[in-house]
């Protein structure tokens, strides 16, 4: 099994309706979930098909594998990689955490906590808080960068309005 443990198989027919309203029960990824290209029974996928749908590299994945982010990725008859689609679930999250800026570091160490099942849950929420933390401070700085380059905009409208023809 992969990181990504609460898979509606899993968790029963109501995961989706009560992800929302009760998040302590699920480890959610993202809401809403992904649209998935197979329904969950027939997502063996290959590396190249998941390299399409996620636009990551076959050596980030095997190297997201290698490092712990990943672990459990099924295999063939012949050893190759068959994804499915709670590891495409599992690589959406991990996207975002990459998004946010988190240190590789600590998304292995989330996954990690992941693994270890529901006694990490604080610790889970308190790393994620604090990425969040990360995040929002990054974005407030992002916007007082535009909020500049607005006025630098602004300013060079301004001054080509002005300037006498030639």
């Amino acid at each position: 099994m992969t990181v990504m443990q609460s898979t509606a198989e899993a968790l029963g027919p109501n995961a989706t309706r009560n992800a929302g309203r009760n998040a302590t029960t699920a480890d959610v990824c993202s809401a809403p979930p992904p649209r998935h290209p197979r329904p969950d029974g027939q997502d063996r996928y290959t590396i190249s098909e998941v390299v399409a749908f996620t636009g990551l590299t076959a050596h980030t994945l095997r190297w997201y594998e290698r490092i712990g982010l990943m672990s459990g990725v099924d295999r063939s008859h012949t050893g190759q990689r068959r994804y499915r689609n709670r590891d495409l679930d599992w690589l959406d999250f991990v996207g975002k955490l990459r998004m946010t800026g988190m240190p590789v570091a600590d998304m292995v160490r989330y996954a990690e906590m992941v693994r270890e099942g529901e006694s990490t849950y604080a610790a889970r929420r308190e790393l994620l808080e604090s990425t969040r933390r990360d995040a929002l401070t990054r974005i407030a700085e992002l916007q007082d960068a535009v909020a500049v380059l607005d006025r630098k905009i602004g300013f060079y409208t301004d001054a080509g309005r002005a300037a006498p023809e030639r």
